[in-house]
């Protein structure tokens, strides 16, 4: 059978990267949610994989770059596009549709200029508010343009990318789940009942948040660690992964995420698992030296099962919405007391971010949550699919 051409654009957004779609471009069986959807997006990135390496597509065989993006305009008021995100696994037969990605939203905000949806207006800053349609929150991009396009060059660095670009300021506005408590516990600590086996006293400290997407915290040296790890020492050791990936569970049964241990297999990008240490100083996978001195507290998160390079921009939100609630252990890592912005040390450098936390008498909330990324594209055209894969 031939191949179907369809157009897409290749982003970088943040740390990670990607593949989007107009809504309209996708054939008419991928414009609704449903298996012909999945199957095509999967075909698209290369999954599923059991070589774990996406050599037939777009994806780089990492939780970072094996992303999907649909655009459409909004129908929603005060809105101008509709952002869906599809985490693809990598090995396994499924799209999670379950969360956002934080750094593919800087690209979206930057696509719907480049997709037609938003007019690039005068020279300066444009405004782009995207309904994000996993989660149903909204996000508000600040987006440099000139000359009537997307600014994407610039002097703006974050650490995990190696290029510097523009800078494009996200405000998370009203980052907690509307289903539920900011702390779906009702705690701000929780005390989890774990095997021993994963830790000697059987019981382990956690903060449990979902802010930005849902989250479980813990202190890393109650689980082994010292915070300052980087990649290869967590990801080289199936055994640590594994240990993760079932505290992991524990964590999303208590938060009421899952309701058995078998439905984990296929929520895989949430909730996040995160653990957290006062500052030390370490070296950076790129060989930059990170002082104690220079950050707020140490970070470092897991995504589809394996150690993040750097920081996931939904994760960043929850870290900084739990920095700002006096007594959570992101909060205590820190330091404790009340704080509107923190800079953390992650894998790749270290990131700043803010959030504005309150406690009513309903609990705690948080009004909004604020971080800097940049967004490129890589490559523009077309996307070459086997006409009998979805």
């Amino acid at each position: 059978m031939p191949q179907i051409l369809i157009p897409a654009t290749y982003m970088r957004g943040g740390t990670s990267k990607g593949v989007f779609f107009r809504c309209e471009d996708l054939p008419e069986a991928a414009r609704v949610p449903g298996p012909a959807r999945d199957r095509l997006l999967q075909r698209v990135i290369g999954s599923p994989d059991p070589y774990g390496a996406q050599i037939d597509g777009m994806g780089g065989a990492t939780s970072s770059t094996s992303k999907c993006v649909i655009l459409s305009p909004s129908a929603r008021p005060g809105h101008d596009v509709d952002y869906l995100y599809g985490q693809v696994s990598i090995d396994s037969d499924f799209v999670d549709w379950s969360g956002n990605c934080g750094n593919l939203s800087t690209a979206a905000g930057a696509f719907a200029i480049h997709a037609g949806y938003v007019a690039a207006g005068a020279d300066g800053v444009q405004t782009v508010r995207i309904w994000q349609a996993n989660i149903g929150k909204t996000i508000i991009a600040h987006v440099p343009v000139a000359d009537g396009a997307v600014q994407e060059l610039g002097d703006f660095e974050l650490d995990g990318v190696t290029f510097p670009a523009a800078e494009i300021v996200l405000e998370f506005l009203d980052p907690a789940d509307d289903g539920g408590a900011m702390f779906p516990t009702g705690h701000l600590v929780d005390t989890l009942d774990v095997p021993e086996a994963l830790v000697p006293c059987g019981r382990l400290r956690a903060t449990l948040i979902n802010a930005g997407i849902p989250t479980i915290f813990v202190n890393a040296a109650d689980i082994g660690y010292t915070g300052t790890e980087l990649r290869e020492a967590i990801n080289g050791d199936a055994a640590a992964l594994a240990r993760f990936e079932a505290l992991r569970v524990i964590g999303a049964l208590r938060m009421g995420l899952i309701q058995a241990p078998e439905e984990a297999k296929t929520r895989q990008h949430t909730p996040k698992i995160a653990f957290v240490a006062p500052p030390a100083t370490y070296v950076a996978a790129s060989g930059k030296v990170v002082r104690a001195d220079s950050i707020d507290l140490l970070v470092r998160a897991l995504s589809m099962g394996k150690l993040h390079h750097a920081m996931m921009g939904t994760a960043s939100v929850a870290i900084a919405t739990a920095a700002a609630v006096p007594g959570t252990l992101v909060n205590l890592a820190a330091g404790g007391g009340e704080r509107h912005s923190i800079r953390f040390g992650h894998p790749s450098g270290t990131l700043r971010v803010g959030a504005e936390a309150r406690h009513e008498a309903a609990g705690w909330v948080v009004t909004r949550a604020i971080m800097s990324r940049s967004a490129r594209i890589l490559m523009d055209g077309h996307v070459h699919v086997p006409a009998g894969a979805f």
